[in-house]
């Protein structure tokens, strides 16, 4: 995940991964079939981190408002202690077609439970009066995802003037206020 989230999934090959690795391209063919089997594994790896933390804040009983605020405190220590995952998330898997053109196997369903998270995030909002009623899910979805990734790439390239953990009020803030 640091090399594709470094290099970009065109610019990464099995040979450089193999000698980043110190691995022979054999041995990760045996693993992984082709690049883009071994990128749709990194996303879901990559996923499951971001739908634990999520389903778990979504376990509590507290307003959606403290429930942005967690998995937006965990989204930021994540991006802050493995970086790697986020920026490959969003450089790799939210960027290149080539994970998207296989329906059954590629798309949204490689990170098909997160969805599910955020979905249950904004139902439960909206159930709960704090969030506006019928509001289409992919803008609901990009208010969240969005500003958190707009930060991590601010993170990545070292523009912003605090520790990125610092800003999770604002940011928790800014979501609540673009769902309610």
């Amino acid at each position: 995940m640091k090399f594709f989230a470094k290099k970009g999934f065109y610019h990464t090959t099995i040979p450089l991964l193999a000698k980043e690795l110190k691995m022979s391209v054999g041995n990760i063919y045996n693993y992984f079939p082709s690049k883009i089997y071994l990128a749709k594994s990194a996303v879901r790896f990559a996923s499951d981190i971001l739908t634990s933390s999520l389903h778990k804040i979504n376990q509590k009983n507290i307003s959606a408002k403290e429930k942005i605020g967690l998995f937006v405190q965990d989204y930021l220590e994540i991006t802050q202690v493995s970086p790697e995952v986020i920026e490959f998330f969003l450089r790799v898997y939210l960027s290149n077609r080539d994970l998207f053109e296989d329906n059954e196997n590629g798309g949204f369903q490689l990170a098909e439970a997160f969805v599910k998270e955020v979905e249950v995030l904004l139902q439960y909002g909206m159930k709960h009066h704090e969030f506006r009623k019928s509001q289409d899910f992919f803008i609901s979805f990009s208010v969240l995802t969005g500003i958190l990734g707009a930060f991590t790439f601010l993170s990545g390239e070292n523009i912003l003037k605090k520790d990125i953990v610092s800003y999770r009020d604002e940011i928790a803030d800014a979501i609540y206020k673009g769902l309610s």
